[in-house]
C-alpha cells in the first residue's frame, strides 16, 4: 500500500517535471523565433481565473510571472471564443478596437502588440500562449501565427498536458 502511494507521487512529479520542461522550452523557442520581448503561458487555475505560470523574456524588466488576468475583462464569452480556436493578433493596442479594461491591462504590463492562441485540453480551455512585443508595434505575419498555433498544438498533444 505504501509503495503504491509512493509510486503515484513519483509519477505525478515526473509528469509535472515533463510538463514544466516542455512549456519552458516552448516559450523560449517561440520568443527567439518571433524575436519578441516576452512569451508567456497563461494557465487557468479555475474557470476563467488564471495566472502567468511560465515566461520567456528578452529582458528581466518585462517579467510578469505570477500575474493574474483582469477577471472583469475575461469572461465566459471570451473563453468560448478561444475554446473554438480564436486567434487574436493585435498589432497596436493603442489603435485596436478593444475594451478599455483590456487596453489598460495590456498597458500596465508594457504590451504594445500581442498575439494570443489557445491551448486546449480535452476541448476545454487550459491556457493561453501569448507573445508580447513591448517596445513597439508589431504586424503579426501568417508565419508568426502558424508557429504559435503549432506550438499550442504540440503542447495540447503532450501526455504531460493531457494528464494535468
Amino acid at each position: 500500500m505504501f509503495e503504491q502511494g509512493l509510486q503515484r507521487v513519483v509519477n505525478r512529479l515526473n509528469t509535472n517535471l515533463s510538463r514544466d520542461s516542455l512549456v519552458q522550452k516552448t516559450t523560449n523557442e517561440l520568443r527567439e523565433f518571433l524575436q519578441v520581448d516576452r512569451v508567456v503561458l497563461y494557465y487557468f487555475v479555475r474557470q476563467w481565473e488564471g495566472r502567468v505560470t511560465f515566461e520567456s523574456l528578452s529582458s528581466s524588466e518585462f517579467s510578469i510571472f505570477g500575474e493574474t488576468g483582469p477577471d472583469e475583462c475575461f469572461n465566459g464569452e471570451y473563453a468560448a471564443k478561444y475554446e473554438t480556436g480564436r486567434i487574436r493578433a493585435i498589432p497596436d493596442i493603442e489603435t485596436e478596437e478593444i475594451s478599455e479594461c483590456h487596453r489598460n491591462f495590456l498597458r500596465k504590463h508594457k504590451v504594445r502588440a500581442n498575439l494570443v492562441v489557445p491551448v486546449l485540453n480535452n476541448e476545454k480551455l487550459w491556457g493561453l500562449l501569448i507573445a508580447h512585443h513591448c517596445r513597439e508595434t508589431r504586424f503579426w505575419t501568417e508565419s508568426d501565427i502558424e508557429v504559435m498555433q503549432k506550438a499550442a498544438k504540440d503542447l495540447e498533444m503532450s501526455p504531460a498536458i493531457r494528464e494535468s
